[in-house]
């Protein structure tokens, strides 16, 4: 979805052509701006069209993406879906961390797929961004499985009694 489409003059252009809109499904609907989702509401609200929007509340930084505060303003019902994702740990997870090159960043563009960065020499490579769910308690700590995998398998085990 592009920030400049327009969902209200969407549907009216396609009604007024003669077709039938049941819903809409709208997946990643944290992209989405707020004047989109106004239209969305402004679709069910004027034109009783049912709209089914999926994605997540928050980014890496853990703040509220456009799109999903707008949502939670405005919908007029939320759900947790059944299929909870889980942390490597096993807890539910909350939050979505962005590593590059396998290290946990907390700063940077909110919407970044793939390399991150040009190189700043012709032989290295751009860094590699992924992104991780993780609870929130891991979050905090910046502890990813890879950095978890790697702290216990340390020579020296942790000084627990």
């Amino acid at each position: 979805m592009t920030p400049g489409f327009d969902f209200w003059r969407y549907t009216v252009d396609a009604l007024t052509q003669g077709a039938r809109i049941d819903y809409f499904v709208c997946d990643e609907a944290q992209f989405y701006t707020s004047t989109q989702i106004e239209q969305l509401a402004k679709v069910v609200d004027e034109l009783q069209i049912d709209v089914f929007c999926f994605g997540i509340l928050t980014d890496f930084r853990t703040r509220l993406f456009e799109g999903s505060a707008r949502l939670v303003e405005l919908a007029d019902r939320t759900e947790v879906l059944q299929v909870e994702a889980l942390c490597w740990c096993g807890k539910r997870a909350t939050h979505n961390a962005r590593t590059e090159n396998g290290v946990m960043v907390t700063e940077g563009e909110v919407i970044v797929v793939g390399d991150v960065d040009a190189p700043a020499a012709p032989t290295e490579a751009a860094a590699e961004a992924s992104y991780e769910v993780l609870c929130r308690q891991h979050h905090r700590r910046g502890l990813t499985a890879a950095r978890a995998r790697a702290v216990s398998l340390a020579p020296d085990p942790l000084p627990f009694g």
